[in-house]
């Protein structure tokens, strides 16, 4: 009988969990992006792009492609990605695995207000004119043309459309990895007040986090919000080990 794991990626640890799998052809996987990004890195393993549409899009998904087991790779903040795959997995009773990574903490010499989502990190910024750097990710954007009194340095992957964007702003079209010096060089160059970031983890984007405590800039920060009840792992021997018990090449 066909076993397949089902990965939903877009991150660094769903990249890092698609290389070791395109070594093994031992095992049958299938990767899905969701396609927000518009160039994004093409998967060394068999893969498709787009949603699902909703969790009976989802439910029909699995059973159509044999779905033995799912592996939960998407960023911290796709929440409503990893709401509906746990709904769809605990209808048809398949075994899931949430891969993630862990939050950042604050540590001595940190200026952090952590803020429970973005709308209220808008209102943490006051009405005070600022400089801001805003690194919460392109769909998020839009709500911040509510805090007009402040200018903004946004830096993206992909252009975003003039209504996402604030009304005063400069982008910045960039793929990181970062470095601290880069960070705190462009952080002094715009005369960065505050940075306004996503609590999404890992080393990735972690430099902006150091160099605004080197800078003494003070961060608003927007904690995850809860999600459902979950295996969770942020090891990646442990999802390998996972798709090895869930997924067998027919």
């Amino acid at each position: 009988m066909r076993k397949r794991v089902l990965i939903l990626g877009g991150t660094t640890e769903a990249s890092a969990l698609a290389r070791v799998l395109a070594q093994r052809s031992d095992l049958d996987v299938v990767l899905s992006l969701a396609g927000r990004t518009e160039t994004p890195a093409r998967p060394p393993i068999p893969h498709r792009i787009g949603g699902f549409g909703g969790v009976d899009g989802l439910i029909d998904y699995l059973k159509s492609q044999s779905i033995s087991g799912v592996i939960d790779a998407t960023h911290p903040f796709a929440a409503q990605m990893t709401q509906h795959a746990a709904q769809a997995c605990a209808v048809l009773d398949v075994p899931r695995l949430l891969f993630t990574r862990p939050a950042w903490a604050p540590v001595e010499g940190d200026q952090w207000q952590r803020v429970r989502d973005v709308d209220a990190a808008v209102h943490a910024l006051g009405t005070k004119p600022k400089r801001v750097f805003l690194t919460v990710g392109r769909l998020s954007l839009a709500a911040f043309r509510r805090a007009d009194s402040h200018s903004y340095l946004v830096r993206s992957i992909d252009q975003p459309n003039e209504i996402e964007m604030p009304r005063h702003v400069k982008l910045i079209l960039a793929r990181g990895p970062f470095s601290i010096d880069d960070e705190m060089r462009l952080m002094r160059a715009e005369h960065i007040e505050v940075l306004v970031t996503k609590n999404s983890g890992g080393a990735q984007t972690d430099a902006k986090l150091a160099a605004a405590r080197a800078l003494q800039i003070p961060v608003i920060m927007v904690e995850r919000s809860a999600l459902p009840e979950s295996h969770v792992t942020y090891d990646l021997q442990e999802a390998l080990a996972f798709i090895e018990h869930h997924g067998r090449a027919p």
